[in-house]
C-alpha cells in the first residue's frame, strides 16, 4: 500500500507578501510535513524583501534546509519549471536545480515543456526537449534526484503528448508529477489519466478546482498555477486516494493553493481521506 505523506507547495503564501521563511513556519504551524519550494537564479528585489517565497540558488542550500528543520519541516521537492524547447534557459537552470535538491535531501526538481518558441516546428520542439533532458538527466541521474514531468502546457495537455515527452530519453531519473487540476483542465478525465502514469509517478500535485474555475476554463486552458482548496472544487479525492494505494511506495502529495486559508482547508480535508 502506497504511503502518502502531505506538503505543500509554496504559492500557498504568495497573494501573503511573505517571505520562504515565513511560508515554511506557516505551513509547519497548518500541520504539513513537506513544503515543495520554488527555485529562481540569481536575486530579485520580492524575494530579498522578504515579499516573495521563492528561493534563490545562490543561497547556501544548507541554510535553506536548516530552515526547515528548525520548523520541523522537510522539502519534498522543488518547483523548478523551466521551458524545456528552450536550451538556453533550462539545461543549466535545471542542473543547479537538481545539484541543489540533492544537497538539502530533496529527491525530486519538477519542470514542465513551458512556453513554445514561435519559430519552432512540433518535431524541432521534441528535439530540443529531448537534449535538455538528455543533459539534465545525466546529472539527476549521479546525484539521485528525479525529474518529475507535470502536465501544463501546449504538448503535455494529453496522455499521449505527456507519454511522449517522457520516452525521449530513456533514463530511470525522469518520472511524471501528476497534476490533478491541470489534467481536469485540459479537459481529459484525470482518473483515467492518473491510472495510465501511477507506476511512474515520482511525485503529485494535489490541486482541486472550483465549480465556477471549471465552467470557464475546463477546454480552454491547459492549466492553471493554483486552484482551491482540496474538497471544495470537483476533484474527487477518496477516488483519487484509492488509485494510488495499491502503489507499494512512498509519495508525496503537494497541495497547490492560493491562499493560507485554502491549504489549511485542504490538509484538513485530505487528512480525512488518506489512511
Amino acid at each position: 500500500m502506497a504511503k502518502i505523506s502531505l506538503g505543500v507547495n509554496m504559492e500557498f503564501v504568495r497573494h501573503a507578501d511573505k517571505s520562504f521563511e515565513w511560508g515554511v513556519a506557516k505551513a509547519a504551524e497548518l500541520g504539513y510535513d513537506y513544503v515543495e519550494p520554488m527555485v529562481h537564479w540569481g536575486r530579485e528585489v520580492l524575494s530579498e524583501a522578504g515579499y516573495f517565497h521563492s528561493v534563490s540558488m545562490l543561497r547556501d542550500p544548507l541554510e535553506i534546509r536548516q530552515i526547515c528543520d528548525d520548523a520541523g519541516i522537510k522539502i519534498s521537492a522543488f518547483s523548478a519549471h523551466s521551458p524545456l524547447m528552450k536550451p538556453e534557459a533550462s539545461v543549466e537552470y535545471l542542473k543547479q536545480a537538481v545539484r541543489f535538491a540533492a544537497e538539502v535531501g530533496a529527491k525530486v526538481v519538477n519542470t514542465d515543456e513551458g512556453p513554445k518558441p514561435d519559430f519552432t516546428d512540433e518535431e524541432t520542439d521534441h528535439v530540443l526537449m529531448k537534449y535538455v533532458l538528455t543533459r539534465v538527466s545525466r546529472v539527476a541521474e549521479r546525484h539521485g534526484v528525479s525529474i518529475g514531468l507535470e502536465p501544463h502546457q501546449i504538448y503535455t495537455q494529453s496522455p499521449d503528448g505527456l507519454d511522449k515527452i517522457y520516452h525521449l530519453v530513456d533514463s530511470p531519473a525522469i518520472g511524471i508529477n501528476f497534476d490533478t487540476g491541470n489534467s481536469y483542465l485540459c479537459g481529459h478525465d484525470p482518473y483515467e489519466w492518473l491510472q495510465r502514469v501511477r507506476d511512474r509517478l515520482v511525485f503529485f500535485h494535489a490541486k482541486d478546482i472550483g465549480i465556477q474555475q471549471s465552467d470557464s476554463e475546463r477546454g480552454e486552458v491547459t492549466g492553471t498555477p493554483v486552484g482551491c482548496a482540496c474538497g471544495e472544487g470537483v476533484i474527487d479525492w477518496k477516488r483519487v486516494v484509492e488509485l494510488l494505494e495499491p502503489l507499494d511506495r512512498d509519495l508525496h502529495f503537494s497541495v497547490e493553493c492560493g491562499t493560507v486559508d485554502q491549504a489549511a482547508t485542504s490538509i484538513e480535508h485530505l487528512r480525512g481521506i488518506i489512511p
